[in-house]
């Protein structure tokens, strides 16, 4: 992990909410830190390489720009690292994560359409050997997924 200076702690916690929408994101937010938008794509390129960052992006509400799912697998313990290496190497795949329960493995994958969701998740299950349980969106609901990060 390399170390964070205060212009890296902004980046990390000053950006959670309200990426710029506009055509060059990162040169507003470079005016905000009185930077140049390359210094900022560095800085956060350099974030993510060494894993303080996983995605620089903006949300948008599930299934209005593409489809989206969540899917859920029973990974025997000793394949878990494995799979979700497999899973997380997706480009499809924005998040995955293992759950105390029988279905150990969940992750959301994001298409351009409901085809491209279903050829992700059938990819995953060929190359993982694995049945993969497709859970789409029934109900939506709001989780601000942001926090304060406590700096030590």
């Amino acid at each position: 992990m390399l170390p964070l200076d205060g212009i890296d702690r902004l980046l990390l916690d000053g950006f959670q909410r309200d990426l710029p929408l506009e055509p060059r994101p990162f040169a507003a937010i470079a005016r905000d830190l009185d930077l140049t938008e390359d210094e900022v794509i560095a800085r956060l390129a350099a974030l993510q390489k060494a894993g303080a960052v996983s995605r620089v992006g903006a949300v948008v509400r599930p299934n209005t720009a593409g489809r989206s799912t969540l899917a859920a697998m029973a990974v025997p313990a000793g394949r878990l690292e494995e799979v979700g290496s497999l899973v997380a190497a997706q480009p499809e795949v924005n998040h995955c994560y293992e759950r105390e329960h029988r279905l150990n493995l969940w992750f959301v994958v994001t298409a351009a359409d409901a085809a491209g969701v279903a050829a992700t998740l059938a990819r995953v299950a060929a190359s993982t050997g694995l049945p993969v349980l497709d859970l789409p969106l029934e109900a939506e609901y709001r989780i601000d997924l942001g926090f304060p990060l406590r700096w030590t």
